[in-house]
């Protein structure tokens, strides 16, 4: 049984990996980011605020992890291949990489504004191209690697409620799934896969002053999930960490739903 707890215990050790964790900033990415160096990981965060980077990679710093504060907008390819770079001259080598930038914009198509069209598209979708572009020829260097693509519940069920409606951002979600199960294919002969997470309702800065404020939206959302209610914080790190680590060697080109059983009902 002592035997069988070690080798578990190492399946998702991350002892050694370098992971890069875009949108890490806030919520789900910075918790995500505090994760990989709970299982051994350095981290380098890339987002926007250089501020609030910096005050994630004090506590990464804090578990006796190296970590890396790179401002980035990962809609900019030079901003992107900047950050990058420097990364890899860092760390020397790149690992994992968590595509976790994301925006959302409400409005349904015969309301919205083309610039927030452009603005969510080169976030959610193009964003992930650019990162993963840069990316992959470090993985493929490193032997294999990890690359976990958030999208959303939203990539597999739409918001019925028309004052809630988010075309733009259920286009980009579905875009990363598709995204994602492209790249598994054409990737896997380099040991490298490639998979998406699609979270429910969470609590984030992106939510807690939208959807949380909406009382209609959340008894409806609790009413419709079999668990009855949102995600709880760090309860998406348990999958990252899967499909970041030995544990999902065989797994690639998968779309999981975190959503406490929502999109079944």
């Amino acid at each position: 049984m002592e035997r069988e707890r070690l080798i578990m215990s190492k399946l998702f050790d991350l002892t050694g990996k370098v992971a890069v964790v875009t949108g890490a900033s806030s919520g789900l990415g910075a918790a995500a980011a505090i994760a990989y160096a709970e299982h051994g990981a350095d981290v380098a965060l890339l987002a926007r605020r250089a501020d609030k980077l910096q005050q994630t990679a004090e506590q990464i710093t804090a578990l006796g992890r190296k970590a890396l504060a790179v401002t980035c907008d990962v809609a900019s390819e030079e901003s992107v291949k900047a950050a990058i770079d420097q990364v890899a001259a860092e760390f020397g080598h790149i690992d994992i990489l968590l595509n976790n930038a994301g925006i959302a914009v409400r409005g349904a198509v015969d309301q919205l504004d083309k610039a927030d069209w452009d603005r969510i598209v080169a976030t959610n979708l193009t964003g992930v191209y650019l990162v993963s572009k840069y990316v992959v020829p470090h993985l493929k260097a490193a032997g294999g690697g990890r690359i976990v693509n958030i999208a959303s519940i939203n990539a597999a069920i739409a918001d019925k409620p028309a004052a809630l409606a988010r075309h733009a951002y259920n286009a980009t979600k579905r875009g990363v799934q598709g995204l994602t199960m492209g790249m598994a294919a054409s990737y896997g002969e380099f040991n490298i896969t490639v998979n998406d997470l699609g979270p429910g309702l969470f609590e984030t800065e992106m939510t807690e002053n939208s959807l949380f404020k909406v009382d209609s939206f959340l008894n409806m959302y609790n009413a419709l999930t079999p668990l009855g209610r949102p995600g709880a914080k760090g309860e998406l790190n348990g999958p990252i960490i899967f499909l970041s680590s030995p544990a999902s060697s065989y797994v690639t080109g998968q779309h999981i739903l975190v959503d406490g059983g929502m999109s079944i009902v």
